[in-house]
């Protein structure tokens, strides 16, 4: 979950509910106002990290309330224009008051949540250790051999600046690897900046990873925000040609142009992947490009799958409770020898990444000391055989009807699978996340996070 608290203020109710669910399907924390007394309001109680602030607003209009926080001596933070009726000349006195940027509606998703990640990124609104505090490594969990020999391997690698790739199934932990292997490398005090590069739109590759110059005002891309540190690019197999054609050059060299600008940017970045797909047969298939591919995967790495380590089962358990007692506040529960030999013997087909969910699903529906077997089974949920399944009702209805009610289940059906995370249930079925949020709200599924 990310720790920062975004601010909407738009006098749309509708626009304000959007973009509040899109941002805490992202993890962030969003407070809405409808008005700038509402908004004056909640930065009187609690000073935001960022705020998207809408232009045209009955009472205030946003430009005059940026001014008003300003000239007022407000803490500073990163706010982001919004306007479906904006001028270049609104967009320029917002910048030269000290806005970050400038969206305009109808909103692209893609555009909000790169701006947004950028904005917290560049002004660097997450919070640093105090002097002479230490940030905890939190190492793999697993004390079977497996677990063992892969942290060593990290262990030996992380002192070089070797570009390292991660292959395995989606859930297994390879990004916790990228970053155990981060926290024991010589870059361990400088940033790690990870990014799914599958959900980034190739008309915004250019701007995520080199950044842009516009009215003489500088926005950091990914690799400038990962300078001395380590950029992991998660499921890089999902990369469109575009994007690969452009990191080919920018990784060789350690230096880019950003967008709109002139002068040569050089970097010191350790570059880190994932991948759950075989890159070598992505290549010959022509879908990966093959000098992005030997410049990526210098040392390979197999993180394996639950299923393959299954005597690490208990621990897991056990750390993840102990998480989300410690940070949650969740009741706790124990699991019983019974129970951990029950799913010590189940496939895990989501991997770590669905035990983590199962055991925040029992400790937030569950009741009791102890975790019953009958409710783990419940959880994990029955597979229905062709033999015993009914025909859906939707079977009598005519097809456009059908195929809307077909469309709703199956998609409530994945977003509860994947805890309610858009993202990954757009990983998970293939479909564009911005096309994905259209369709989500024209069906009425609601996809807040489930906590």
């Amino acid at each position: 979950m990310n720790e920062a608290t975004i601010l909407v203020v738009d006098d749309e109710p509708d626009i304000c509910q959007l973009v509040r669910e899109i941002l805490e399907d992202e993890g962030f924390l969003v407070e809405t106002a409808e008005n700038a007394d509402q908004a004056r309001q909640f930065w009187h109680q609690q000073v935001p990290d960022l705020v998207l602030l809408d232009i045209w607003m009955p009472d205030v209009d946003g430009v005059s309330l940026l001014k008003e926080w300003v000239e007022g001596g407000a803490t500073p933070c990163p706010v982001i224009m919004m306007s479906g009726h904006g001028t270049v000349e609104t967009a320029v006195e917002a910048t030269r008051l000290g806005a970050y940027d400038y969206l305009e509606k109808p909103l692209s998703m893609a555009k909000l949540l790169s701006t947004v990640e950028r904005a917290l990124e560049s002004s660097r609104f997450q919070k640093a250790p105090a002097v002479g505090e230490t940030i905890p490594l939190i190492e793999p969990i697993g004390k079977s051999a497996a677990m063992e020999r892969l942290r060593d391997q990290v262990r030996r690698l992380a002192p070089h600046d070797t570009r390292v790739l991660f292959v395995g199934e989606p859930g297994t932990g390879k990004e916790t690897f990228a970053r155990y292997l981060h926290k024991n490398s010589s870059r361990r005090d400088r940033p790690f900046i990870s990014v799914g590069v599958g959900t980034i739109a190739p008309e915004y590759s250019a701007v995520e990873f080199f950044g842009k110059e516009e009215g003489g005002k500088v926005h950091c891309g990914l690799l400038e925000q990962a300078h001395g540190g380590t950029l992991f690019l998660e499921e890089v197999g999902d990369m469109d040609e575009e994007t690969q054609l452009r990191l080919v050059s920018a990784l060789e060299s350690q230096s880019f142009l950003r967008v709109g600008g002139s002068e040569q940017v050089n970097v010191d970045v350790r570059v880190l992947a994932s991948t759950r797909r075989a890159l070598e047969e992505e290549v010959n298939a022509g879908h990966f490009r093959k000098d992005l591919y030997y410049l990526l995967n210098e040392v390979t790495l197999v993180v394996p799958p639950l299923r393959q380590h299954s005597e690490d089962v208990p621990e897991l358990l056990n750390y993840y409770v102990d998480r989300f007692v410690t940070q949650e506040k969740l009741t706790f529960r124990r699991f019983p020898v019974a129970v951990q030999n029950f799913l010590r013997n189940y496939a895990w087909p989501g991997n770590i990444r669905e035990l983590k969910n199962l055991v925040h699903r029992l400790l937030i529906l569950g009741s009791g000391e102890e975790v019953e077997l009958d409710e783990v089974k419940t959880a994990l949920g029955e597979i229905v055989t062709r033999e015993t399944a009914e025909a859906p009702e939707f079977y009598d209805l005519p097809l456009k009807e059908a195929r809307e009610r077909f469309e709703k289940a199956y998609l409530e059906y994945h977003l509860d699978k994947h805890g309610g995370s858009v993202a990954r249930l757009s990983q998970a079925i293939g479909m564009e996340r911005t096309h994905l949020y259209r369709k989500l709200h024209s069906l009425g599924i609601k996809f807040k996070e489930k906590r």
